[in-house]
């Protein structure tokens, strides 16, 4: 009985570590922030109101659209090797994101990954372009049935008469 005390001991010193460490990555836009700030040597500007921005858009799209996040990062330095941009946005990204675009221009100044996420009902979304020296990074949160019904909405009208036609 003397060595119970020893168990919420030795409980603590193996938890805390554990916690620390697991939480000590940052993850979503953030961790790619931190990471591209750090392996490229520039600063990220968060766009200020973002998050009354992001209530307006939720309000005006129904929902369909929310969680907007947006930072950009002026005078990014020259070419950039795509892999290497691929690699660090994924690994901040973490574990279930899938990225869906790749665009890389050969020089390198033009780069675009969008990801993807699925969040219960929901869909994040996160966009890196980097296009010349001004890169911008974007995560949001979409309705994939909202976004449906409005693309919908432009859906080619095709002629009544050449339907009913036949030849």
């Amino acid at each position: 009985m003397r060595h119970l005390w020893m168990i919420p001991v030795a409980f603590v010193t193996l938890l805390v570590p554990a916690v620390v460490l697991a939480g000590s990555g940052e993850r979503g836009i953030d961790g790619v922030v931190r990471a591209i700030e750090s392996r490229y040597h520039v600063r990220a500007t968060k766009l200020p109101f973002m998050g009354l921005i992001s209530l307006v858009a939720g309000r005006a799209t129904h929902e369909g659209v929310n969680r907007v996040r947006v930072v950009e990062i002026d005078s990014f330095p020259g070419p950039v090797d795509g892999d290497e941009l691929n690699r660090i946005v994924t690994e901040k990204l973490g574990a279930g994101w899938e990225r869906i675009i790749r665009d890389t221009s050969r020089k390198g100044n033009e780069q675009t990954l969008i990801y993807a996420h699925p969040e219960d009902e929901r869909i994040g979304l996160m966009i890196v372009d980097l296009d010349g020296s001004e890169m911008d990074l974007v995560e949001v949160s979409v309705d994939p049935r909202h976004l449906n019904d409005e693309i919908g909405k432009y859906h080619h009208h095709h002629d009544e008469r050449e339907e009913g036609e036949s030849d």
